[in-house]
């Protein structure tokens, strides 16, 4: 009687070593002069090179359930790309230049079209943002995932001079807030919007062309998370302090860079919000208060700059809108915000 193996076990080793080889194929068409060696090794090198004070700035986040949305569609190339973008997002808001990514992917079952997808996703976006696909791991975890199911973390590491750290310290009362449109839902408020539309029961509903978006809602929903690195980058020197707008919208997100003492005065009615959350919100019954707590809203991420300032960065930035203004904070609100009368 033949002896137990780790394929009875249900692990192919054999699917997971093809997996890695064409990790490897994709990691390298990322890669600059900064990568020392190959892929495929057990950790990655990166040269540090340019900086003469540099501070190290790392980010580490998933898609949430977007994922399931994704699958049921079997469209999953713009979730590799979510999965970079929204972490290079969150280090630029420390006024970092993006060096190298790193993916986790865990899974049921081998399917190597699946993460063939994924990783093209991936390499995309970090060519985008100019930034080395330098490792990761796909774990084959039968047990703990069914055959179908899957899931997706990333981690970046970028640099900044230390005297170029945007940390938010230097806002102060009167400052100009400037809002950048985001591209849709991006990546957060799935849950929420899965149980709207009753996408887990009914899949179908995804597929549908719908008048007021041009499109179907799977399309719309599938629109990738925004990359702002490229956009912002020339205006960085301008910039007191960012907040990526995620889950926890403006509230929370925003009072993550304001000095104690200071609130911010956000202007609802100086953007357009884009139709699909006027949907949601339709579809659901969802209170306003509720839409700006779970969405962007339409601005994906927030600039505080001086006011003198402000005229620079749009020349830079041309969608940069004035959304607001940094003010002094009375009671406990840390955002006011005006919503169109």
């Amino acid at each position: 009687m033949p002896g137990e193996t780790y394929a009875s076990a249900g692990v192919d080793e054999d699917a997971l070593q093809e997996v890695k080889d064409r990790i490897g194929a994709f990691a390298r068409i990322t890669h600059g002069p900064q990568v020392v060696g190959s892929p495929g090794g057990f950790a990655g090198v990166y040269s540090l090179e340019g900086y003469e004070n540099p501070l190290l700035v790392s980010s580490t986040d998933n898609v949430g359930t977007k994922l399931l949305v994704g699958a049921l569609l079997g469209q999953i190339e713009s979730l590799g790309m979510d999965l970079v973008n929204l972490n290079v997002n969150d280090v630029l808001t420390k006024g970092a230049r993006p060096l190298f990514f790193l993916d986790y992917l865990p899974t049921g079952a081998v399917d190597v079209q699946r993460i063939d997808s994924l990783l093209r996703g991936m390499s995309w976006a970090c060519r985008e943002a100019g930034c080395a696909l330098i490792g990761g791991e796909t774990a084959h975890m039968p047990g703990i995932y069914q055959p179908d199911d899957f899931d997706l973390a990333g981690f970046v590491v970028g640099a900044v001079e230390r005297d170029s750290l945007i940390d938010g310290s230097t806002i102060q009362e009167g400052d100009a807030i400037l809002g950048v449109p985001s591209s849709g839902v991006h990546t957060n408020g799935f849950s929420l919007v899965r149980r709207v539309f009753g996408i887990d029961s009914d899949p179908e509903v995804l597929y549908g062309h719908r008048d007021d978006l041009d499109h179907t809602l799977g399309e719309e929903l599938l629109i990738p998370h925004k990359c702002y690195y490229p956009m912002l980058e020339p205006a960085l020197p301008f910039i007191k302090g960012m907040a990526h707008i995620t889950g926890g919208g403006f509230e929370e997100n925003v009072p993550r860079v304001l000095p104690s003492g200071l609130s911010a005065r956000v202007k609802a009615r100086s953007w357009d919000v884009p139709r699909i959350f006027d949907l949601i919100q339709r579809t659901g019954n969802v209170d306003t208060n509720e839409m700006y707590r779970v969405f962007n809203m339409g601005i994906g991420m927030v600039m505080v700059c001086a006011p003198v300032d402000a005229g620079e960065i749009q020349q830079l930035i041309p969608e940069a809108i004035i959304v607001g203004e940094v003010e002094k904070q009375v009671g406990k609100e840390r955002v006011i915000r005006e919503d169109k009368g």
